[in-house]
């Protein structure tokens, strides 16, 4: 089992900044994948970005530029600083991992950006 714990959320004006953290910890094995994932009200959850043990990246075509993932191995721990932040990024931002083959979920922390 993995569990993983988020923080970092909270309310910031359009044009802002706020990084998350998520913290993993359990029966980790490596190479794994940590990202987040992002839910808005009324809408699926959809990726944001993505970090392997490698430290290979993936993000939503909607973050680029704007977002940065990174992780630290040693601690388990993944990162999501976000800048530019407009008002369609507010969601419950969730960390996840893919931990051999098996996906864990975070209980997600909220991001509301303000206009």
């Amino acid at each position: 089992q993995v569990q993983l714990v988020e923080s970092g959320g909270g309310l910031v004006q359009a044009g802002g900044s706020l990084r998350l953290s998520c913290a993993a910890s359990g029966n980790i094995f490596s190479p794994n994948t940590m990202g987040w994932y992002r839910q808005a009200p009324g809408k699926q959850r959809e990726l944001v970005a993505t970090i392997t043990s490698g430290r290979s990246t993936n993000y939503a075509d909607s973050v680029k530029g704007r977002f940065a993932i990174s992780r630290d191995n040693d601690k388990n721990t993944v990162y999501l600083q976000m800048n530019s932040l407009k008002p369609e990024d507010t969601a419950v931002y969730y960390c996840n991992m893919i931990n051999w083959r098996t996906p864990y979920w975070g209980q997600g922390t909220q991001v509301t950006v303000s206009s």
